[in-house]
């Protein structure tokens, strides 16, 4: 008995070890689990500990927006041709000349208005203007002129047109328009339309206009004027036909004169010529009296020495001189031929033989 109760105790010890480490191992598979469980818990913590730092970037990130937005807001570009004007609250408080980017305060504190630097013509249309001579004309000129790149001009312009530039071209035109008229009043038609081109005084015209619109332009605008210029200038139909009839006068005045001053140095060339012909006939009358002298000296010479020599010849000779003068090739004359001097003819030279 005492054998089998060792025997079942033992059995029973072993069952109960048995059960024990059952137990056991079932309590080790609960506490695996159970830490398997705890450590994936404890992971889901360590998780949520690393998502704290993504509000701080999301924060930092919007603030470095909102920073880089501020920054572009304060940046103004000046381009060229153009000036910028800053204003604050409305009022222009500086401008900015330098192309390139600058810095201002962000809206609504500061903002910009552009302001074209750049060259502009204005036409004044055609306007009908009134010369010194009491005749009417049709003129259109045009203005070249730009905004003086200067801060107190460009302002100027602001003030002015609130920096349009079709309105300061309107009023520009008004301005040349009452200039055209000032300045045609100087001038007669004949200074600005004339076949006579050293007459025509265009260029004083354009000069005079410039005068009359250059300083009132930059005093009242800050616009400066590069250049005046007439585009067309023509004549209405009475003007046109007063011009003609003043043109055609011109012209008869000027042949009438060129007539004139043509037939008084004629008779001038013709008095001269006529002086000159009787001063030469003069001179040669003289010279042919004074050869006609030295040649009847010299053929009385030779009449003195042949008659010294052969009075017969000398006779001969004479009486053939004296019938020279007085015959011509169309004289018919019946004179007796036994007279001097005609003898000559019929007895020929004395002492000639006639027998043979």
């Amino acid at each position: 008995m005492t054998t089998e109760h060792k025997d079942h105790d033992h059995h029973d010890h072993s069952s109960h070890d048995h059960d024990h480490d059952h137990d056991y191992d079932h309590d080790q598979g609960h506490e695996h689990s159970a830490g398997h469980s705890h450590i994936g818990h404890h992971h889901h913590h360590h998780g949520d500990r690393e998502d704290v730092p993504f509000p701080r970037r999301r924060v930092l990130i919007a603030i470095l927006l909102v920073a880089f937005a501020i920054a572009t807001a304060s940046l103004v570009q000046v381009r060229s041709g153009e000036a910028t004007v800053v204003t604050r609250f409305g009022n222009p408080s500086r401008v900015l000349l330098q192309p390139g980017l600058a810095w201002r305060w962000p809206i609504p504190f500061e903002s910009t208005i552009p302001v074209d630097l750049r060259l502009r013509t204005t036409s004044s249309g055609l306007q009908d203007v009134g010369t010194r001579d009491g005749l009417r004309i049709i003129v259109q000129a045009y203005v070249a002129w730009q905004v003086q790149p200067d801060a107190a001009n460009v302002q100027r312009f602001m003030r002015a047109v609130q920096n349009q530039p079709d309105e300061a071209a309107r009023q520009i035109r008004t301005f040349v328009g009452s200039a055209l008229e000032t300045t045609a009043s100087a001038y007669d038609l004949s200074s600005l339309v004339n076949t006579d081109g050293s007459k025509v005084l265009i260029n004083d015209f354009e000069s005079r206009l410039r005068e009359q619109i250059e300083k009132q332009l930059l005093t009242t605008y800050g616009v400066r004027v590069a250049q005046v210029g007439l585009e067309r200038l023509t004549l209405p139909a009475v003007t046109l036909a007063a011009t003609v009839d003043r043109m055609r006068a011109e012209r008869e005045t000027i042949a009438a004169e060129r007539t004139a001053v043509g037939n008084r140095q004629a008779a001038e060339i013709r008095s001269a010529a006529e002086r000159d012909g009787r001063i030469i006939q003069a001179e040669a009358t003289v010279k042919a009296a004074d050869i006609e002298a030295q040649s009847r000296v010299q053929a009385a010479a030779i009449y003195g020495k042949a008659y010294a020599q052969a009075p017969q010849l000398y006779n001969l000779l004479r009486s053939l001189d004296t019938l020279n003068t007085i015959i011509n090739p169309g004289t018919k004359v019946i004179l007796r031929t036994d007279a001097a001097p005609f003898r000559a003819l019929v007895d020929g030279p004395p002492g000639l033989d006639r027998s043979k």
